[in-house]
Parts: structure tokens; sequence; C-alpha cells
């Protein structure tokens, strides 16, 4: 499989990782139901055998538990993926999230991290929101710190603006952003990922498919039966009016997919990295035969026609939007 440096790091990633966020089971805010740890590592190996060599994971994912499961999956293997994970969003007894970016609270979530992955270095840590965002120097300070101390390998951010990039690039490098990046959300492709690629800050977007909405496999009905703790179940884009638009756009993937023996979501994957500021695109999944279905996303890419093809139709849907809010 084919690699690409990120950024300024010696880290050559594949298109597509393995996002641990869904693995993290339910019981909490930003939960996806009920999961069976056995399935999550089953999952990850798949991924790995089939050549993925990077996994994002972040403490809050699960409240912990994402974290431990991937490391559970990398026992015994002989050679270790790439593992990034995260700080900024910490968790109370009860299980309700709050964020820090204060020094202590940084040093001490990079600590429970190294515990919970099993290691002795972290390959990338990222701050997971600019929040609250007057500690963001603090908290971006104290990962370059962490990295001098040899506890990080590189430091990257998510969900950052331009402005919030600059802030941290005055204090240390910044090697990645994480952006949520998707044909529902392109917004970054105005400003930030052209901005990224100018800095030659390395890009893994997250959500390419929209949390499974753009995967080929959701229905009403389906999501109507999604258990009362998958956050995806009160989304703006998982109910109406903007349902019936998505759908629209899935079977637009779809037939583009079915032209070149693909799935839905390996279309969907694919818009992303043809944007030329993403280095990789991560990809969720709970089962092994969720990574069978796109692992293809790896090596497909859409041709010139088949993206503005695509393109036309969002802009459509746009105008759509805006003459119905007016």
């Amino acid at each position: 499989m084919q690699t690409k440096q990120l950024g300024n790091t010696d880290l050559e990633i594949t298109p597509i990782g393995f996002g641990a966020w869904a693995i993290g089971g339910g019981e909490w805010a930003g939960g996806w139901g009920s999961q069976d740890d056995q399935e999550s590592i089953a999952a990850i190996n798949r991924a790995l055998d089939l050549g993925i060599n990077w996994i994002d994971t972040a403490p809050a994912y699960g409240l912990g538990r994402s974290e431990r499961v991937v490391a559970q999956a990398l026992k015994g293997r002989t050679e270790r993926p790439y593992v990034f994970t995260k700080c900024a969003i910490r968790w109370k007894e009860d299980r309700s999230l709050y964020n820090s970016l204060t020094k202590e609270s940084v040093r001490e979530e990079v600590e429970n991290s190294l515990q919970r992955l099993e290691t002795d270095v972290l390959d990338l840590v990222q701050i997971h929101w600019p929040d609250p965002e007057p500690e963001i120097e603090e908290g971006w300070s104290t990962l370059a710190e962490l990295q001098k101390e040899g506890k990080i390998r590189w430091i990257g951010v998510s969900n950052f603006n331009v402005e919030q990039l600059k802030r941290a690039q005055a204090i240390a490098p910044v090697s990645s952003l994480q952006p949520p990046y998707h044909l529902l959300k392109p917004d970054v492709q105005d400003e930030i990922l052209p901005y990224c690629l100018d800095q030659g800050i390395g890009v893994i977007n997250y959500s390419p498919m929209a949390s499974g909405l753009l995967a080929g496999k959701m229905s009403r009905e389906r999501i109507e039966n999604m258990p009362e703790d998958d956050w995806r179940k009160n989304s703006d884009e998982f109910t109406e009016p903007n349902l019936s638009r998505n759908l629209e756009l899935v079977d637009l993937l779809k037939s583009i997919g079915d032209r070149h023996g693909r799935s839905t979501g390996v279309v969907a994957i694919a818009w992303t990295l043809h944007n030329p500021a993403v280095t990789g695109a991560i990809v969720g999944a709970r089962r092994p035969s969720q990574v069978d279905e796109i692992i293809d996303a790896a090596e497909f890419r859409l041709s010139d026609d088949e993206y503005e093809q695509i393109e036309a139709f969002r802009k459509q849907i746009a105008g759509a939007n805006q003459d119905a809010a007016v």
C-alpha cells in the first residue's frame, strides 16, 4: 500500500487509517451504542493485516476504553502501527465531559495515555479541541515540552481554524491538523486546507463518510432503530429536512461506485482524498467486515469528471438550501 509523509514528520502513513472513535462504545456523550471489544480487536487486526499502518484514537473515546482496546489489539503483533491520540477532553466520575488545556491536565493526560496504550512513547498527540481557547498556548507549550522530553514524537491539533493554527505555530511547529471533512461538511477546503498545504502541515481528516451516513447502508428505518446512546440519532444530518437530501447524494455516490465495483463509502472517502492538502483519511470500523468494505479506499481515486459530477450535485443542493432559507 502506498504511503505519504505526514507534514514535517518522519511518519509515512497509508491513505486511510483506522478510526477508533466508535469502538469506545456507548454510555458517554459521544457514544455509538454498545460495542463488543473482541469485535473491535478483530477489526483493528483485520485493518493492519490488510496494510493500514496507523490508528487514530483519543482518551475521550469511551472514556479510556478505546485506548485500552487498541493496546489489547496490538499485543503480540510483530510490527506496531503508528498510534495517534489526543488531549483536552477530560471526564468526571459521573462520566460528564469537560475541557482543559492547563499544563497539569495535559501532562496527566499524556501519562494516562502512555499507560493505557502500554507504550513508552506516543507517535502523535493532538489537541482534540481548541477549548478552552484562552488555554491554547499553555496546552501547546506543554505538548512541545513533552516532545522534547521524548514522551511524544510529534505534536498536532484537531478542529483548529487558521488563526488558532498561527497561535500554535508561534510557539512550536504544527505537524498535523485533524479536521472534519466530508461531502456534507466541506467548509475547511475554503481556507484551512489551502493554509495547511502552503505551510506543510499534514492533514488527516475525520468522518470522511459522515459518520456512516455516506457509507451506503443508512436508511430512515435504521436510524430510527439506533440505540438511544448513539449520538447520531439526534444529529441534524441524520434527521429531516437534511436526511432526504443526504440520501439523494448517497444514490449518486452509489452510481459512481457501481461503475468500478466499489462501495458507496469508498467513493465518499475518495472525494476527500482528491484534495491535495489531505494526507490521509480516518475511517472508523467496528467489525472486520466493515474494514473489508472500505479497504479499497486506499487505492481507489476519482477521475476529474467524477469529482466534478459530485461537486455539481453538492453545489445544487447548497443552492436549494439557500433558496429555502430565504
